[in-house]
């Protein structure tokens, strides 16, 4: 006999998310296979025309491992991947050459032909895996390598923003420039058969012939085709079935809601109130960190006057703003899971309080364990050999030493495990498409998708390492946590009586199918000129344009989300006593199209990406992308939980009041006053003079703007900080109020909300 309840949709909407997920992963998955089968060869060894070995395919794996055990990832760039205060060495690379090439020629007509024609000459033999240089590369090699060595290597002062005699080992120094100038071999020798190079002609430069592939500006022209269609159809169907995927249910009945400080907690919610005090903590330090980095563009040498770059080099607090930016978001999803399975259960099985507990404290050796890890792979206080597993690998987003990665994942698996035990009651009455089911479901995919990033090692054959480092950036961060976004949203507002469990669940299967499309393939927009085949382009442009639907359509609901509250209000006649929450979810919605759609498909069109990677307009989107959804929605879910977990004396909407105009407009502030503009300004420079040039030369040329991103900062720091006091005080006073225990454990009687009759008197 089945006990389950039936599912509240129809089966047709689980079935076709199932058909969307299978879709888009099968084209991932050939998109995998392709990338195995025809990325940029490292040769075994490189050789000057009389046979003269230069490096070997061992010393340039070395090198990048050192590039990104030093940080340097987080200084300069490679293939457009990384920081922005640094050189893309790629292109640095790349130019250096030609020029130098140019100029042991003859510096004329005839010596630019000759340095062409032996550049995009491929002269690597797959037989013997050995590629020959001409007298022009390898005496380029060598002066390249004492540039580096005067920017990066052994310095006697600090300056660029990094430290004096960063890198002193002669051996890491030379396998670092043999790594880069793979790199830029790659990015001018024409693939076999074909007249572009393996990285489809990137980086930009004229001396050597690059310029966009026919192929770029094909799918960029179809890509565009595929978000006009898609969005008018999405729009369409959206119109004529608005009330059945959308947040419009809520006219059907009229609640009264709790009050806050009479909901019962039990032992586990409670503990959540330390998760949100970490939250709040991390979420300063990162601000405070943040600007420490920006302040590198306008004074490279220190802070103030401070020699900075001697404790906290420009490498080091990047990373510890990019690290602490996913932990406090993270964090602030973690608490949420624990927190809302109660809520959703009825109940919670004894020991969820100690399993919080014991989560939080492995957390915190993970934070604090990556952190101190980075910092003494950076200053070289770690062997070589330790240096990627306790201290850092480096990539970007994935910087944390292995060890951590593995501590983070088990973490995670620790998380998965309460929410479990937390929904096992309901899970068990449950059709297995219901919305809890979907909870556990999304629950379980954070830890998974985080996994794949240890397929990426730091002597991974960069196209492949790139690929899965965003399986992680991209699938993990701007999909499965997107959909998670969603869940958690859909939930609140079910569990506070606003919207019914059938219109979240359609909502959540629609978005599901929309996201497995787009955005899974869309992952591939990130590996156009990473040394992968031309096939990545066409995918990555042609699905990620429909990645901007869906966050079109949550735009539209952003505002009917938004007056949900206060309608209730004005009808029920009681204090809404979320609307600060609901406000953090509406700018999410908002910060969704803006950061994630507008400024992310303006910079994924191949024909705009050619010239724009790795310029301030990648930050731009990151910023408003990341911050603004996921940091939002991470703010969103503390001011939601602390208002239950607060004592009525220790709340405040006031500060909350400051902190979410504070944070939105200090956000806006930095995007407006800095990174747009100067994004655009660096954008036209690359058109104008090289894409070496904007990424070595032209900061120089605007330190004032980069100056105007000071009030942008300091307003949202000033936002930041009254979090903490918030969640201190909270974390310090939880409520005592706890639930009945009975037999099998603790029962959750008290609900968020009572409906009201049509008559307006309370039952």
């Amino acid at each position: 006999m089945n006990d389950r309840r039936s599912m509240t949709v129809s089966p047709l909407w689980l079935q076709g998310s199932i058909l969307t997920f299978i879709i888009g992963f099968s084209i991932l998955s050939f998109s995998a296979i392709r990338i195995y089968q025809d990325h940029a060869p490292i040769p075994e060894q490189i050789v000057d025309e009389a046979g003269k070995v230069l490096f070997t395919k061992q010393q340039i794996l070395d090198g990048q491992e050192q590039f990104l055990t030093y940080g340097l990832m987080q200084f300069g760039t490679v293939y457009g991947h990384g920081a922005y205060l640094g050189p893309d060495f790629t292109a640095d690379y790349l130019h250096r050459m030609a020029a130098h090439m140019n100029k042991r020629y003859g510096d004329d007509e005839a010596a630019r032909g000759r340095t062409l024609r032996e550049l995009q000459a491929n002269r690597y033999d797959p037989k013997t895996g050995t590629l020959i240089w001409t007298e022009g590369q390898v005496s380029a090699f060598d002066e390249i390598h004492a540039h580096f060595g005067e920017l990066m290597y052994s310095r006697k002062t600090s300056g660029e923003g990094l430290k004096a005699n960063m890198i002193t080992d002669a051996a890491d120094t030379r396998a670092i420039t043999s790594f880069i100038a793979w790199t830029a071999w790659t990015g001018v020798a024409r693939r076999p058969g074909k007249t572009y190079s393996y990285t489809n002609n990137w980086p930009p430069e004229e001396l050597v012939g690059n310029t966009l592939t026919g192929d770029a500006i094909m799918w960029s022209t179809l890509s565009l085709v595929t978000l006009l269609g898609g969005s008018g159809l999405a729009l369409g169907l959206y119109g004529r079935h608005a009330r059945v995927i959308g947040w419009h249910e809520t006219e059907e009945k009229q609640v009264r809601f709790v009050p806050p400080s009479s909901v019962a907690l039990t032992p586990a919610q409670r503990v959540t109130a330390w998760f949100f005090l970490v939250v709040a903590a991390l979420f300063l330090l990162q601000n405070l960190v943040g600007g420490a980095t920006v302040h590198y563009m306008v004074e490279a040498g220190g802070f103030f006057g401070i020699d900075l770059p001697k404790w906290l080099p420009y490498n080091l607090t990047r990373t510890w703003h990019l690290q602490m930016a996913i932990f406090f978001v993270a964090t602030a999803y973690l608490a949420a899971g624990i927190f809302l399975a109660p809520l959703i259960a009825g109940r919670e099985p004894r020991g969820q309080g100690v399993l919080a507990t014991l989560l939080l404290g492995a957390l915190a050796v993970v934070v604090f364990g990556s952190l101190g890890g980075e910092y003494l792979s950076y200053h070289n206080h770690l062997p070589r050999g330790l240096r990627s597993f306790f201290g850092a690998q480096g990539w970007e987003y994935l910087e944390l030493g292995r060890f951590w990665m593995y501590l983070l994942i088990v973490g995670m698996v620790l998380w998965v495990v309460i929410v479990y035990r937390g929904l096992r009651p309901r899970l068990a009455i449950e059709s297995r498409g219901n919305l809890p089911w979907l909870f556990l479901y999304s629950s379980l995919s954070i830890p998974a998708f985080y996994a794949v990033g240890l397929l990426t090692h730091t002597q991974s054959t960069f196209a492949i390492g790139d690929f899965w480092r965003f399986w992680v950036v991209h699938l993990w961060v701007e999909d499965f946590l997107e959909l998670f976004t969603t869940m958690l949203v859909a939930l609140i507002f079910v569990l506070m009586g606003i919207v019914s469990e059938r219109s979240a669940t359609r909502l959540i299967y629609f978005d599901v199918m929309l996201y497995s499309i787009g955005g899974v393939v869309g992952t591939l927009h990130h590996c156009y000129f990473s040394g992968g085949p031309a096939v990545e382009m066409a995918l990555g442009a042609f699905f990620s344009a429909a990645e901007v639907i869906p966050l079109t359509l949550l735009t539209v609901e952003a505002w009917s989300f938004l007056q949900l509250g206060s309608r209730q209000q004005a009808v029920g006649g009681t204090v809404f006593p979320h609307r600060y929450a609901v406000l953090f979810l509406a700018s999410v919605g908002f910060w969704n199209f803006l950061g994630a759609g507008v400024f992310g498909f303006l910079i994924n069109l191949p024909v705009v990406s050619y010239y724009e990677i790795g310029t301030l307009l990648t930050s731009n989107h990151g910023h408003a992308a990341f911050m603004g959804v996921y940091g939002m929605l991470a703010l969103a879910l503390l001011v939601f939980c602390t208002r239950y977990l607060a004592r009525p004396e220790d709340w405040s909407e006031g500060l909350v009041r400051f902190s979410f105009w504070a944070t939105n407009i200090g956000l806006m502030l930095m995007i407006l006053g800095h990174l747009f503009p100067l994004g655009v300004l660096q954008l036209g420079d690359v058109v104008t003079n090289g894409y070496w040039h904007a990424r070595t030369e032209w900061f120089k040329n605007y330190p004032w703007l980069s100056w105007a991103r000071m009030p942008g900062d300091v307003v949202f720091m000033a936002g930041s900080a009254p979090l903490v006091w918030l969640t201190l005080k909270v974390a310090l006073r939880t409520r005592k109020s706890e639930a009945p225990l009975d037999q099998t454990g603790s029962a959750l009687e008290a609900t968020l909300y009572t409906e009201i009759t049509p008559a307006g008197t309370i039952e």
